[in-house]
């Protein structure tokens, strides 16, 4: 066996892609607020693009390409070839529905009201505990134990290590850590700090004024046969009627709270902005992609005596080149993703008609293929055009991707979304009798009935998708 070093030509073909592909397909994936940031992001990095403040006339235009004739025939081949480039660029995006970036004074008080309704982001629960801390007398070593306790708790308010464990972990007397956890156990909301749920419910019950002997037995012995809606079993063990056994699950489950931190959680209500509208006139669904707040994008009129003055200095020249190409792309990928927003969105309105007029029980199987197919494209263009994309449509404002889904065939020989199945199963589910549910395997009669053959395990699979109990947590006594 021979070891050493040698070279080898073969051929093969690779599919490479460019940066301006990457870039292309980052704005046709990037949602409307998303896109706005990235827009933003481009204006900052290159000089050369700006936002149109004013819709050109068709003097304007002319003048324009009249200087781009003259900058055309000074600066040679090379540069002919961009002038041309960024003309036709400039053509097709002016008759695009340009808008003046102007605020009105209208539009300006709009967002003024929104800025003043905006909910702020709250107070976290270690803010929350330490707010209620600093107003008591406690002295510096205790003050850090305690930071490091309320920083421990987990979302529900629930403390995992010990006194040990925390002094162990601080180098401090175990004491000093105990006295650091009842304190914040002591603090609002009960039953921060507690070790597990039935410690955080006890708490709770510890600081009413009155609870009846049963409901303090039920939370002290009875939490899982409660968990599981064994009510009988309870009623049983502890020699209460089974009205009684009921009361006081009303009662826990009214009054109180185990996930007492919850409320403390920064949560972030995302601004859903569609980028399809769909309205009907006349009988006829028309489709219409909105720019929403998307500014209109231009080429700097500045690039051109730029050029002109760095004709004689190439890498200048080339560096300004590159610039005005990164802009010219950036400008052509925001106008395709309109575009391939528009074309998808199209054939999704063309094949779900019976939805639109008619609601989710009328939505149609539909594969990401059969519309790449139709709109010829790639599937994995249709992927990122509907990846967190929203349509308002006549019924109502629904992400793009719940249109794709598969089915089954129902007895008449129809196509049935899983939407449009799991609906149909919920609706049994909310009309059946409560104190004798529906099992899964009477619901695949039910459905049957109506006309969907189903599986008994596609049932339970849909059941739980829905955060549907089983029948024995559904019964009520």
């Amino acid at each position: 066996m021979r070891l050493g070093l040698s070279q080898h030509l073969r051929t093969e073909q690779r599919l490479v892609q460019s940066p301006q592909m990457i870039q292309a397909m980052q704005v046709l994936q990037c949602p409307m607020a998303e896109l706005q940031d990235q827009i933003e992001q481009e204006l900052q990095e290159n000089v050369f693009l700006e936002v149109r403040e004013t819709e050109r006339t068709d003097r304007e235009d002319t003048a324009d390409r009249d200087d781009d004739g003259a900058a055309e025939a000074r600066e040679g081949d090379d540069a002919s070839v961009l002038w041309n480039e960024l003309d036709q660029l400039e053509r097709r995006t002016d008759g695009s529905g340009t808008r003046p970036a102007r605020i009105s004074d209208d539009e300006a008080d709009r967002r003024l009201d929104a800025l003043y309704n905006a909910p702020d982001h709250g107070m976290s629960l270690p803010d929350h505990l330490l707010t209620q801390v600093r107003m008591m007398d406690v002295s510096e070593p205790l003050y850090r134990v305690i930071e490091h306790v309320v920083f421990s708790l987990d979302e529900d308010g629930r403390l995992a290590e010990t006194a040990e464990q925390i002094a162990d972990t601080l180098l401090v007397p175990i004491p000093l850590a105990q006295e650091a956890v009842d304190l914040c156990r002591s603090l609002d909301p009960a039953g921060v700090g507690a070790r597990n749920l039935r410690d955080c419910l006890l708490m709770q019950l510890d600081r009413m004024s009155y609870v009846r002997p049963l409901t303090r037995r039920i939370v002290e012995h009875h939490l899982d046969d409660l968990a599981m809606n064994r009510i009988p079993k309870i009623a049983r063990e502890t020699g209460a009627a089974v009205d009684d056994v009921k009361d006081s699950w009303a009662f826990i489950r009214d009054h109180l709270n185990p996930h007492p931190g919850s409320a403390f959680q920064e949560s972030r209500n995302s601004t859903v902005t569609p980028d399809v509208f769909v309205d009907e006139v006349e009988g006829e669904f028309e489709v219409r992609t909105e720019r929403g707040s998307i500014p209109e994008l231009t080429i700097s009129s500045t690039y051109k005596n730029l050029l002109q003055e760095a004709r004689n200095d190439p890498r200048v020249h080339e560096y300004l080149r590159r610039k005005i190409e990164a802009a010219k792309w950036f400008i052509e990928a925001v106008h395709q993703r309109q575009n391939t927003i528009q074309r998808i969105a199209s054939e999704i309105v063309a094949r779900q008609q019976d939805f639109l007029r008619h609601g989710v029980r009328h939505l149609r199987p539909m594969k990401m293929q059969d519309v790449a197919d139709a709109v010829g494209v790639h599937i994995s263009t249709v992927s990122r055009a509907i990846k967190d994309k929203y349509i308002q449509t006549p019924q109502g404002i629904m992400e793009m991707k719940r249109f794709f889904s598969g089915g089954t065939v129902s007895d008449s020989g129809e196509l049935v979304s899983q939407r449009a199945i799991k609906d149909k199963l919920r609706e049994i589910v909310d009309q059946e009798d409560k104190q004798n549910p529906l099992s899964d395997d009477q619901l695949v009669d039910e459905l049957k009935a109506a006309g969907l053959q189903i599986a008994r395990r596609t049932v339970t699979k849909y059941r739980k998708a829905l955060g549907i109990e089983s029948s024995t947590r559904r019964r009520e006594f």
